[in-house]
């Protein structure tokens, strides 16, 4: 079992990048959009995809969860999203992130920057910035938008207004470009968010996803329920030779043979494919393979001595 489950791990970590080009594709197939400078208002856009993707990129094919929250908590007929929370912690449940590491596109964009051949550094010195996410989805994403609320009980969505540089990169500039109007009506909160994209981009050409440990209150949603996913991260103990390879690999500082499943792990498969003997992979399902294992061979025992 354990070379079979090494054996597909091996093949989806291979097919990542791909997977990755196909999910973006799939969050803004409206292609044509771009040269038309608006923005697709279909039925579709009543569904969230699983990750960062801006509602107002002219090609999104549907709604970002955060900015889908964020919009109807700050309504004035609604305080709580019981459809979008429900699908957020689906998604959790399902698949944990594996979201940010296979499904998002901003992720998959700040992986691409990363290819640009500059001096890389480490962030494992500054693991304690990992926690500013949490305090972004509480605060710019939860409190605010339900707390600040203009005359008709209605609220900016914070994060996406004043933090998201997802919002830029696929709604504010392919817009603007394309549509004179939207162009002459940029201003200064244009530039704060334009910086803080460029910003993240600098980061990205330096440091593994920037964004996604720093900065994300999506990866901060999903890394809630990594530990209970559905979707995990398996270390054999009997085939694992601590050469250490997977936690050099691993662009999230996270040592799988200890934490196999931490907050911090985006499921990407660096780890399955640095190991020499194929003791890590990836697993599905609930309960413990171990105690399962263990339960298999005393029922095989119990086999022989009848």
């Amino acid at each position: 079992m354990d070379r079979k489950a090494s054996g597909i791990s091996r093949f989806l970590s291979r097919l990542r990048g791909w997977i990755q080009a196909g999910a973006a594709l799939l969050s803004n197939w409206h292609l044509p959009n771009f040269l038309r400078g608006r923005i697709y208002q279909g039925n579709g856009k009543i569904v969230c995809v699983p990750g960062l993707n801006c509602y107002s990129c002219p090609a999104a094919s549907g709604a970002c969860p955060i900015g889908a929250f964020q919009a109807v908590v700050g309504s004035s007929k609604f305080s709580v999203s019981y459809y979008i929370t429900g699908i957020l912690i689906l998604l959790g449940v399902l698949l944990g992130r594996l979201v940010c590491g296979f499904l998002c596109p901003f992720g998959w964009f700040q992986e691409l920057i990363y290819k640009i051949p500059v001096k890389k550094g480490s962030t494992k010195k500054w693991k304690g910035l990992t926690r500013l996410k949490y305090v972004i989805l509480l605060v710019a994403v939860i409190l605010l938008p339900t707390m600040m609320r203009n005359r008709l009980g209605m609220s900016d969505p914070f994060f996406c207004k004043y933090i998201c540089p997802q919002g830029v990169l696929e709604g504010a500039v392919p817009l603007s470009l394309a549509n004179s109007g939207i162009r002459s009506a940029l201003g200064m909160l244009f530039l704060w968010k334009f910086g803080i994209l460029m910003a993240v981009i600098l980061l990205s050409a330096r440091f593994y996803r920037p964004f996604c440990k720093w900065i994300c209150p999506l990866g901060a949603w999903y890394a809630l329920l990594n530990r209970v996913s559905l979707f995990r991260m398996e270390v054999d103990q009997n085939r694992c030779i601590a050469c250490g390879n997977c936690f050099r690999a691993c662009g999230m500082d996270v040592d799988v043979t200890k934490t196999p499943n931490h907050t911090e792990c985006i499921r990407c498969g660096m780890c399955v494919r640095a190991c020499p003997t194929g003791a890590v992979h990836f697993r599905y399902g609930f309960g413990d393979e171990k105690q399962q294992e263990k339960q298999s061979g005393k029922q095989f025992g119990k086999q022989v001595e009848k």
